[in-house]
């Protein structure tokens, strides 16, 4: 290659490079001048409201209707936090707050305890699950939304408050004096042994310390017997610290791999992370539960598992989340949590599924067309496909409840019905004992009675429809037979559903009664009790064969293909 040539070509280069440069310079400028003026134009027309709407008008509310208006056009993770909202955001990624240790819910108008988390004051000063909040500090809430009960309820550590609640089977208001503490909600709430020597740990979130709780309740388990296998349920984990889940993997992978790499627009955005530290256990069988409520940190852990073949997951597709948020400080004390990044596991494929860049035709976002799937491997060889979640090893069918079941549960039925039983039954059976009896099930359906519980069935729903429009055309007189038939065979049905669906609706009953005892943990383990997602983790940790074959190329030429 000549000495012309080369100065030819790097002349060639440079020009190139020049050009580049421009053109990204101008897009930049162009870019800056946009938001400078449409920064103006908000600014004037705020003013010109101030002085010339008719009412009064309220600039702070204003400015946030604007700014979450503006953010709908992007993703639902990228999210303005005003001052007042900056306590809820930390007490999501630290699983703490100042406060007492309940939940709360509205129904029918009453702001009702409807969780009460062990050991902090609320438990400890005797507040039930069911009592009726009246008063707070002597300040009546009648009238005032959960959120603005629940900041009242919340303060500083060491602080203290009064609630004055109404208590089924109590004739006088009862009140109670706490000092707050700090309330950590445990990301491990329940763990413990199952049949065969199978461990089983309950992951609910991935605050600050999920990795040491998951890592202790392991070591734990591993001190009382030789494990055989072990469950991870992660079901309905919505996520949390992404560098947990990325710990979480490392509890049973070895140290320097790769988990997790994440592309953004700005270079800080590109980042490999892999695992730190020597692995507690890279050998046990392990199970991975997952379902549609698994997201975010949930999916790299299970999908960091199957691309390593670490694992069988088990259970449903997730979510499909695979974005990296980031909370920017702004002026004033507000924030802005923003997409910066995918992430991508290790097979390279991002999970993503939805493109929140694109809207379909009835402008929406969509999920990921199939056209637009691609193929990538595990570790072993393994096909597996992005755009749409995790997809199970193992795939099974979603529990679904009756029509009956759901409505006494959506109509707080079964939790009041809970409330009652408490009042009557001072102690019950541990958790794993306690069964609901057929005299339990009967005094449930009188306690149905006397609240005149009634509720319309999609047939007669259907039913109806019809019947309106044979009356609008004039044609019902020549179908009441039939529509009377119809509505008799249908009341006929629906007076045997207590029956049919009798065990159901026990399951349920006995969750709710167990949690008023045992809390969150007793009602994990009552849970347990016919879990076909479970029972299926189970089978094939017993069985060697099945789970070493899963495990291989051969086992599933169309993992996570939709």
């Amino acid at each position: 290659m000549t000495t012309k040539f080369l100065k030819k070509y790097y002349t060639l280069f440079i020009a190139i490079l020049l050009i580049s440069f421009s053109l990204h310079l101008n897009a930049q400028n162009q870019n800056n001048f946009k938001i400078a003026k449409s920064l103006d134009i908000y600014s004037n027309l705020i003013k010109e409201l101030n002085i010339n709407y008719v009412d009064e008008i309220f600039p702070e509310k204003l400015m946030k209707a604007g700014i979450d208006a503006m953010l709908q056009e992007l993703d639902p993770y990228t999210v303005f936090i005003p001052e007042s909202e900056i306590e809820e955001y930390e007490m999501i990624t630290t699983g703490t707050y100042g406060g007492i240790g309940v939940l709360i819910h509205q129904q029918d108008g009453k702001t009702i305890i409807s969780e009460i988390y062990k050991g902090f004051p609320a438990q400890v000063s005797g507040l039930q699950v069911g009592d009726q909040v009246i008063k707070i500090d002597d300040i009546s809430i009648k009238d005032k939304a959960s959120t603005e009960v629940s900041k009242m309820i919340k303060g500083p550590a060491k602080t203290s408050t009064k609630i004055t609640v109404k208590r089924f089977g109590v004739d006088e208001l009862m009140d109670f004096t706490f000092n707050r503490e700090i309330v950590k909600i445990e990301n491990v709430p329940y763990y413990g042994l199952l049949d065969n020597n199978i461990g089983y740990i309950k992951l609910v979130g991935f605050s600050h310390n999920a990795t040491t709780e998951v890592k202790n309740a392991l070591l734990d388990l591993k001190s009382k017997t030789k494990l055989k296998g072990l469950v991870l349920d992660l079901r309905g984990n919505g996520g949390g610290l992404m560098n947990e889940a990325i710990d979480i993997v490392n509890l049973f992978v070895d140290q320097n791999k790769e988990v997790l790499s994440t592309k953004g627009k700005i270079e800080e955005s590109n980042m490999t992370y892999k695992t730190r530290f020597s692995p507690i256990d890279k050998e046990i069988p392990l199970a991975v539960l997952i379902d549609n409520g698994s997201a975010s940190s949930s999916e790299i852990v299970a999908g960091a598992l199957q691309d390593l073949d670490r694992a069988v997951i088990v259970g449903q597709r997730s979510y499909g989340k695979g974005l990296v948020q980031n909370i920017i400080p702004l002026s004033y004390n507000t924030q802005v949590k923003v997409t910066i990044a995918k992430y991508y596991i290790p097979s390279g494929r991002c999970i993503q599924s939805i493109d929140y860049s694109l809207k379909n035709e009835n402008d929406e976002f969509a999920k990921i067309p199939d056209s637009l799937i691609s193929e990538y491997k595990t570790q072993s060889g393994r096909k597996v496909y992005d755009g749409g979640g995790i997809d199970p090893d193992i795939k099974v069918a979603p529990s679904t409840f009756s029509q009956l079941t759901a409505n006494l549960y959506g109509r707080f039925l079964i939790f009041d019905y809970a409330t009652k039983f408490k009042s009557e039954h001072p102690s019950i059976a541990k958790a794993k004992d306690f069964k609901i009896s057929d005299e339990n099930y009967q005094d449930f359906l009188a306690f149905l009675k006397q609240e005149k519980f009634s509720y319309q069935t999609q047939y007669e729903r259907t039913l109806e429809v019809l019947k309106k429009q044979a009356e609008k055309e004039n044609s019902f007189e020549e179908v009441k037979n039939e529509f009377a038939a119809l509505e008799t065979a249908i009341k006929e049905n629906k007076s045997t559903e207590y029956i049919k669906y009798q065990e159901e609706i026990k399951r349920i009953l006995k969750m709710e009664i167990v949690s008023r005892y045992y809390y969150i943990a007793g009602e994990v383990e009552t849970s347990l009790d016919n879990d076909l997602d479970l029972d299926k983790a189970l089978e094939v940790l017993m069985n060697q064969n099945q789970y070493q074959a899963l495990l291989l190329p051969t086992s599933n030429k169309i993992l996570g293909k939709k």
